[in-house]
């Protein structure tokens, strides 16, 4: 789909004098006729249709208040005032005639029927190929986007293909397999995106799954601290870490990114073994001393102390700090002990990681040994939306000092995109030698359809309203229409500061479930899965708060 198409659509006046003996003319006006008609239809929906959000799905955003009642799973949705966005008028491929469609829905459309024609049961797509593809994240287990896509389509009312997507993971998503995985990667897509299905839709398939899968991930912890392999074999439980990890160690977002799925399981299933286990790594990390109040990556899992003293908010320990705010979030503000590690631990990024560059940007730099590398990733653009999510529960009347820093974040992380050719952020971006927010080495000019800074405008939109992040959201959307799209799907990029794309032909699983959702949120209103109800995974899965009178095995754990 060109770029053009998603624009607003105006029409043009025919200019012409009509000729009352021209057949041609009264031919044109009957077609005029039809199509004002059409137009006059879609918009007389919004206020005679009880709903009609299929129909005005690419005219407004659909909106509502969802909650849920976390004992059962049901939902309750309400049709409230939509939100405009451009027009795009297109066919549809499930009814085969013209109608009215949301630029997000028709990309998730396009993304998904592109993976079932031709990468269904695969965990990921080629899309430039037209073929499936897989990662050694996952092992032999199957079907990732399926998973990871489940509440999307949700969300996005596309229940047909929600349908199809339900009958797969009954009938063959399969645990019992001789299959190495990573434990942080199967927990926040697969846990994660089945939790999420089940709350949505209230489907026992997706409860029962994820609690067999929890089941199957136990073994990972069999280590002399309770701190996780990184790799587990699902067969054999056999675990180990990646070899390139500081002596064999644990890495701090791998084990500290399973507190909110597992708090869930034991919810769901009744057994406080899942709470327990992640209860645990609280303890040992709290018995550590910790080097200028921060979190080195690495964690021997053996022997319980740090490995090489290497500190990130983006790779390898980004989601640790975004769970311990989530997690008091979610145990709906009783977790006392996640919020204090939370706040502790952003006082001590801000004191020794967090800098301004020459020409006024923000970032947040890497500390290795003592020294910072003037380095950000795409990764750690993330931490924009967390820290205003934090922000109102901030120490100290902090509150207006915090939004400010993750507004500064979110222009920092803007203008990685806005210096690129393709107006598409890089892997990681410096601020040295005189460059800033410029990718300078090769191999961090890449982009594979990473969801963190839309994920912060989504958040700062929440937050403020101000404009300008749905203007910026919706730039991003362009750039992915004319650079990412191919035949088959979305694909990512090796260069963004290349004029014309080279591929890496694959359409990752989190673009479905995180880069498209956060677009989609960016654009609804703020009622359609509240921050007051719903807390979302790393993976954009959103779980339910846990109400106070429903936290007895967390507070039994202390």
């Amino acid at each position: 789909m060109p770029v053009a198409s998603l624009l607003p659509f105006t029409a043009t006046p025919n200019r012409k004098s009509a000729s009352p003996t021209s057949f041609r003319l009264t031919e044109k006006f009957i077609l005029l006729l039809v199509f004002s008609g059409f137009i006059t239809l879609c918009f007389g929906a919004i206020f005679f249709l009880p709903d009609s959000s299929k129909l005005l799905s690419g005219v407004f955003f659909r909106s509502s208040s969802v909650e849920a009642e976390t004992r059962t799973g049901t939902v309750t949705t309400r049709e409230k005032k939509k939100n405009k966005l451009p027009l795009f008028v297109g066919k549809s491929k499930r009814e085969g005639n013209l109608k009215c469609t949301n630029p997000l829905e028709h990309m998730m459309q396009f993304s998904w029927d592109n993976y079932k024609r031709y990468a269904w049961g695969s965990n990921e797509l080629r899309p430039v190929s037209k073929q499936g593809h897989s990662s050694n994240l996952f092992g032999s287990l199957k079907g990732a986007t399926i998973v990871d896509a489940l509440d999307t389509l949700y969300i996005m009312e596309m229940y047909d293909e929600f349908e199809a997507a339900t009958e797969w993971v009954e009938m063959n998503l399969d645990f019992n397999m001789n299959a190495e995985i990573s434990v942080f990667e199967v927990n926040i897509r697969f846990v994660g995106g089945l939790l999420s299905a089940y709350y949505l839709s209230g489907k026992e398939v997706f409860r029962r799954k994820a609690v067999e899968l929890g089941e199957k991930l136990l073994p990972a912890f069999k280590t002399p601290t309770g701190i996780p392999w990184a790799l587990l074999n699902l067969k054999s439980g056999i675990g180990r870490n990646w070899p390139w990890a500081s002596g064999g160690s644990s890495i701090l977002a791998e084990y500290g990114t399973l507190h909110l799925e597992f708090m869930h399981l034991s919810e769901l299933s009744g057994r406080p073994v899942f709470a327990e286990k992640v209860m645990n790594i609280r303890k040992v990390l709290n018995r550590l001393d910790k080097p200028q109040g921060l979190y080195p990556n690495y964690l021997n899992p053996n022997s319980g102390q740090w490995g090489q003293h290497h500190v990130s908010v983006g790779g390898l320990g980004d989601s640790f700090y975004e769970y311990l705010l989530k997690a008091w979030l979610m145990s709906d503000k009783t977790d006392e002990e996640g919020k204090k590690l939370y706040y502790d631990a952003l006082q001590a990024i801000e004191k020794n990681l967090i800098r301004k560059s020459s020409g006024g940007l923000t970032y947040i730099a890497e500390w290795k040994g003592g020294l910072l590398e003037h380095k950000m990733g795409h990764l750690t653009c993330f931490a924009g939306g967390m820290i205003a999510l934090g922000a109102d529960g901030g120490p100290d009347d902090k509150t207006g000092h915090q939004m400010e820093l993750a507004a500064e974040i979110a222009r920092t992380c803007h203008e990685s995109y806005a210096r690129t050719s393709m107006k598409l952020g890089p892997e990681a971006f410096r601020f040295d030698g005189g460059v800033e927010a410029i990718a300078t080495r090769q191999n961090e000019k890449y982009f594979i359809l990473r969801p963190e800074v839309i994920e912060t405008y989504m958040y700062m939109w929440r937050f403020t309203h101000d404009p300008k992040y749905r203007q910026w959201g919706w730039e991003a959307v362009q750039a992915l229409e004319k650079y990412c799209r191919v035949e088959g799907g979305y694909s990512g990029v090796r260069d963004v500061y290349a004029n014309t794309p080279n591929h890496d032909d694959v359409q990752q699983s989190f673009y479905l479930a995180e880069t498209l959702k956060y677009l989609y949120l960016l654009f609804s209103d703020d009622d359609h899965l509240p921050f007051e109800h719903w807390v979302f995974n790393t993976e954009a899965h959103p779980l339910p708060v846990i109400k106070k009178q429903n936290v007895e095995i967390a507070n039994h754990l202390k």
